[in-house]
């Protein structure tokens, strides 16, 4: 069971930033831009038990700023975007229950305000939904992750999350030359000057899953 909810919830909603690793640790008062930085440092450059442990700081941290600001959509945003990178990471029995977490926050942003972060929820729910087994053991529904990535790419046209991740979801569906052409998309995203550690480490992520496809494409 273990295995098989990893390989499922390996969940790399990705995209945001820089900072040291010392700055990784949870500070009292965040700021969305302080959570976007710290997440980035433990999605990319952190690994193991550290990488565990800063995710697991970042969550509280999280769910703090979006108790203190409600109707702010932004905070419920990254409490899912940390949480669900943080089932991806974990694995296991407990990575379901990141998520529904995770979902819960998006599907509450989005009440509020939908097009907040360029469409972020749209994107980071649809790849939740994509990645979490289907029914008897969690919520996946295809069907539901493809409406949601295409609203997020409605929002957000040329952003490269937005893009990475319906390629991903394509890519996983087996519909290779379309996921291809949105991969590239992803890389000719402009680049977000205060994200550099985000965009750095999805470009190398687009690269990677364009040498897969390419490969696979090549066989046919």
């Amino acid at each position: 069971m273990n295995g098989t909810m990893t390989k499922y919830l390996i969940l790399i909603l990705s995209g945001f930033m820089l900072m040291s690793v010392v700055q990784a640790s949870i500070e009292p008062g965040s700021t969305i831009e302080q959570l976007q930085k710290r997440w980035a440092v433990a999605n990319y450059q952190l690994q193991g038990k550290e990488q565990l442990e800063a995710f697991e700081n970042l969550k509280g941290e999280a769910e703090a700023y979006a108790a203190q600001h409600p109707k702010l959509a932004e905070g419920w945003i990254w409490s899912g975007i940390i949480k669900s990178t943080y089932a991806g990471a974990k694995g296991g029995l407990g990575a379901l229950g990141l998520a529904k977490a995770a979902r819960s926050d998006l599907e509450r942003a989005l009440e509020i305000d939908p097009p907040a972060m360029n469409g972020s929820a749209y994107t980071s729910l649809g790849t939740l939904y994509f990645n979490v087994p289907g029914w008897p053991i969690g919520f996946g529904s295809d069907k539901r992750a493809r409406e949601l990535l295409l609203k997020g790419l409605e929002v957000n046209p040329d952003g490269i999350d937005s893009n990475y991740f319906y390629a991903e979801f394509l890519r996983n569906q087996g519909e290779l030359e379309e996921a291809r052409n949105y991969y590239a998309r992803a890389r000719e995203a402009a680049p977000r000057a205060a994200r550099p550690l985000a965009d750095e480490g999805r470009q190398q992520e687009i690269r990677s899953a364009l040498e897969i496809v390419d490969s696979k494409l090549k066989k046919r």
